[in-house]
C-alpha cells in the first residue's frame, strides 16, 4: 500500500540511513537519503516526495532551519524532526518550526513506520484532522478573516494566509466552537484524532504558531484566548469571551 509513497531522508549518519533506508523499503516505500540538505530544493522540485525525515543536526544548514526555511515558503510537506537529544525543549523548538511530529533517538523502526503512517493519513485525509468536511463550510472572525474548509484556504481581506496541515486542523476545530472553552486534550483529540500521543506542551507550540498568523499582538491574544489551567477558547469577535 505504500507503492508509489516517497520518503526523503537527510541524516549525516551513514549507518543510520542505511538502516532506515532498507526497513522503510522493505515496506513498500521508495526511500532516498542524503547527508546533508545541500540537494533539497532540487529533490522537492524535481520529484516531490510525500514525506521529508529530517534529522536536527546537520552539518551546513540544520534541521530546524531547514524546516523554518520551507514553512516560510509555505511549504506544507509532512516533517517528521530526527535527533539524538530526547529533551522536550527539543521536541518544542522543532514543532514550532513547523514539524509534524518528533522522534528522538535511538528509535524502533518500527514506531517511525507507525509515526510516518499516521502523518500521511492526517495529510491525505482531512477527515482524520478534524470532523468530516462540510461543504461550503466557512467560517469568519475578527478583521477580515475567512477560513474555507473546502479548499483549506485562510484570507485576510482576501489576502491569502499559508497554514501547515496542523494549523488548518487547529483553526477549523477552534473556530468550529466559537466561546466554547476546550481542554488541550480535547483540542488535540479533534484536531488530531485519537491516534494523537498525549503532550500538553505540543497544543500550546500549535496555538503559539497560530496566534502569530491571525493575532495584531501575539502576546496579548485577542481570538483565541487561554482559559488558564485549563484550555483555551475561540472568541470571533476578538472581545471578551
Amino acid at each position: 500500500m505504500n507503492a508509489n509513497k516517497k520518503i526523503l531522508l537527510i541524516d549525516d549518519d551513514p549507518r543510520l540511513r542505511e538502516l532506515v533506508q532498507r526497513y522503510l523499503n522493505e515496506q513498500g516505500f521508495s526511500v532516498e537519503a542524503f547527508e546533508d540538505a545541500s540537494r533539497l530544493e532540487t529533490r522537492l522540485q524535481r520529484n516531490r516526495p510525500s514525506l521529508l525525515l529530517l534529522d536536527l543536526m546537520l552539518p551546513g544548514e540544520d534541521g530546524l532551519a531547514v524546516c523554518r526555511r520551507l514553512r516560510a515558503q509555505g511549504d506544507s510537506i509532512p516533517v517528521i524532526m530526527l535527533t539524538a537529544r530526547g529533551d522536550d525543549i527539543d521536541r518544542i523548538i522543532g514543532l514550532e518550526m513547523g514539524a509534524d511530529d518528533y522522534l528522538p533517538k535511538p528509535f524502533n523502526p518500527r514506531e517511525l513506520l507507525a509515526r510516518i503512517n499516521a502523518v500521511l493519513r492526517r495529510h491525505k485525509e482531512p477527515s482524520a484532522l478534524a470532523a468530516p468536511l462540510t461543504e461550503g463550510e466557512i467560517y469568519e472572525f475578527g478583521d477580515g478573516f475567512r477560513l474555507e474548509v473546502a479548499n483549506r484556504r485562510l484570507s485576510r481581506h482576501g489576502e491569502p494566509i499559508a497554514l501547515t496541515n496542523a494549523e488548518f486542523a487547529l483553526l477549523r476545530v477552534l473556530a468550529s466552537h466559537p466561546r466554547q472553552p476546550l481542554s488541550r486534550e480535547r483540542l488535540m483529540e479533534l484536531a488530531r484524532g485519537r491516534e494523537h500521543e498525549a503532550f500538553d506542551r505540543s497544543i500550546d507550540v500549535q496555538v503559539s504558531r497560530l496566534r502569530k498568523l491571525i493575532e495584531d499582538a501575539s502576546s496579548e491574544p485577542r481570538y483565541i484566548q487561554t482559559v488558564w489551567g485549563f484550555g483555551y477558547v475561540f472568541v470571533p469577535d476578538g472581545g471578551k469571551r
